[in-house]
């Protein structure tokens, strides 16, 4: 079964992504991959980049939280900065 495959309605990890994306990596500098093989490993390895980075941007987006303080003032909570900020 091809690895880029999955059955439908499953979803595929992070963490299983990024280890499928070191295997390519890994596959691409061996010397012994054809083009064919080489080309359909880079289109699978960019298809499971976009995949990562999209769910690292909708985790980041989780991460800040807007919260409304009792003055009604927007506070942004975001876990990279030292403080909130204020919006």
């Amino acid at each position: 079964m091809n690895k880029a495959a999955k059955p439908a309605g499953e979803t595929v990890s992070l963490a299983d992504d990024l280890r499928r994306l070191e295997e390519i990596v890994r596959r691409l500098e061996s010397d012994d991959a054809d083009i064919d093989a080489a080309l359909a490993l880079f289109e699978e390895g960019v298809a499971r980049l976009r995949s990562a980075r999209e769910r690292l941007t909708a985790a980041e987006a989780r991460v800040q939280k807007v919260v409304e303080e009792a003055d009604g003032t927007l506070k942004l909570t975001d876990l990279d900065a030292e403080g909130p900020a204020r919006a």
